[in-house]
C-alpha cells in the first residue's frame, strides 16, 4: 500500500498546537497535548463516468490515541453528491483509490479495482451533502481512533454523480486532539431497502430495539434520501408498564435541505431496551417503480443519530437496516411498535 501522504496527523504540513504539562518534577512528555486539523482529500481524482463512487484511504498512527473534534468540509454540490467518512480496521483495498460503490459492476470501465470502502470494522463516523457547513461535536466530545480504538484507518467515500473532466480533491477537514475525551462519540445508520411504487406516496420504515447496557446521549441527527424525500423523522419508542409506548421526536426534516448535521429535538437519554425508528416518506410522480439503490435514478432512505456515551464505548450495533416497503413496516407484528404517530411522522 502507497503512503505518499503519509501517517494520519504526523505530516509536516498539518499545523499544530503543543500544550506541554508541568508537573513538580518538571516537563511530563507524557502528557504532551497535541491539536490540529488534517487534511483527508481525495488526490486530485478525474471521474471518468457518471454514479463513480470513489474511496481513498489514509492509516492513522497507532502508537497513540486521537479524538475528533470537529469536520470541515472541502466540496460542493456541483461537484460531489455527497461524502461519507468510515472509520475501518482495515481499509477495503490496497490502492491510493477504488471504486466502492455499492452498485459497482465488472462490465463498467473507470479504471479502479471494486471493493467495499472497509476491510474490517465498518462504521460511518461523518456524512456530508447538499453543500452542508462545518459540523463540531459538544465541548468534551470526540470520536476516539488509533491506538486504543478499533479504528486504525479513514476511508473517504465521494459520490460523484456526474461525469467531470477536471481532477477533484473533494473531502474534508478534520479536527483533532490527543487530549482523553470522557464522552465518546459514536453514529447509529438507520436506513431501510425497499420499492416506490409509480404514482404514489410510500413509507419506508426501520426500527430496531438497543440490546447493549449503554446510556446513549444523543445530539444531531442526519436525514439523507435521493430525488422522491418529502420527510424524515426519527424517534426514540419506550415501553411503559401497560406496554403502550411513547414516542419521542429525535429528529424530522425534509431532505432535500442541507444534508448537515442538526442538533436533536430531544435529548433524552436512550437506553436498553429502548427502540430506535426511522421513517421516509416518498412521493414518486415517475412512471416506473423505484428502487433502494446508489444512483440518481434509485432511491435511498438514511436517518443518522450522532451520540456520545459518558465514560465508555459506544454501541457495537453501528447499523439499523429492514427490508423496507413492501416486506416491512412499523405496522407489522414483528416489529413490536404500538401507538405509532402516523401522520406526524410523515408531516414537517
Amino acid at each position: 500500500m502507497k503512503w505518499q501522504r503519509g501517517i494520519f496527523f504526523f505530516l509536516e504540513f498539518v499545523l499544530c498546537v503543543f500544550a506541554i504539562q508541568y508537573d513538580e518534577n518538571g516537563i511530563s512528555p507524557s502528557d504532551e497535548v497535541v491539536s490540529g486539523k488534517f487534511p483527508l482529500l481525495m488526490p486530485m481524482v478525474i471521474a471518468k463516468r457518471s454514479e463513480l463512487y470513489v474511496c481513498t484511504p489514509v492509516k492513522i498512527d497507532d502508537t497513540k490515541t486521537y479524538f475528533i473534534t470537529g469536520f470541515q468540509p472541502n466540496a460542493s454540490m456541483n461537484t460531489a453528491h455527497h461524502m461519507l467518512l468510515y472509520g475501518c480496521g482495515t481499509p477495503g483495498s490496497e490502492k491510493d483509490i477504488w471504486n466502492c460503490g455499492e452498485m459497482a459492476s465488472s462490465d463498467v470501465s473507470d479504471g479502479l479495482e471494486q471493493s467495499g470502502p472497509c476491510g474490517a470494522t465498518s462504521q460511518i463516523i461523518y456524512a456530508w451533502a447538499r453543500d452542508a457547513p462545518d459540523l463540531y461535536l459538544p465541548e468534551g466530545v470526540g470520536f476516539k481512533v488509533g491506538k486504543d480504538s478499533e479504528i486504525k484507518f479513514l476511508v473517504l467515500q465521494v459520490h460523484y454523480a456526474h461525469k467531470k473532466q477536471q481532477p477533484d480533491d473533494s473531502g474534508v477537514f478534520l479536527k483533532y486532539t490527543t487530549e482523553p475525551k470522557d464522552k465518546q462519540a459514536g453514529v447509529l445508520l438507520l436506513g431501510t431497502a425497499g420499492q416506490i411504487p409509480a404514482h404514489t406516496t410510500e413509507k419506508m420504515e426501520t426500527a430496531c430495539r438497543v440490546s447493549e447496557e449503554k446510556v446513549l446521549h444523543p445530539f444531531a441527527y442526519r436525514t439523507h434520501t435521493h430525488a422522491l424525500g418529502k420527510v424524515v423523522a426519527g424517534y426514540r419508542v419506550r415501553d411503559n408498564e401497560r406496554g403502550e409506548q411513547t414516542w419521542t421526536e429525535l429528529g424530522k426534516r425534509n431532505p432535500l435541505t442541507p444534508q448537515m448535521f442538526y442538533p436533536v429535538h430531544n435529548n433524552d437519554t436512550i437506553v436498553q431496551g429502548d427502540i430506535l425508528a426511522a421513517r421516509c416518506t416518498m412521493t414518486s410522480q415517475r412512471d416506473r417503480i423505484t428502487y433502494t439503490g446508489a444512483t440518481a435514478d434509485d432511491e435511498m432512505c438514511n436517518f443518522y443519530l450522532m451520540y456520545y456515551v459518558d465514560k465508555g464505548e459506544p454501541m457495537e450495533m453501528k447499523y439499523c437496516y429492514s427490508r423496507g416497503p413492501p416486506a416491512y413496516r412499523w405496522s407489522n407484528p414483528e416489529s413490536e411498535l404500538n401507538n405509532i404517530p402516523d401522520n406526524e411522522a410523515s408531516q414537517l
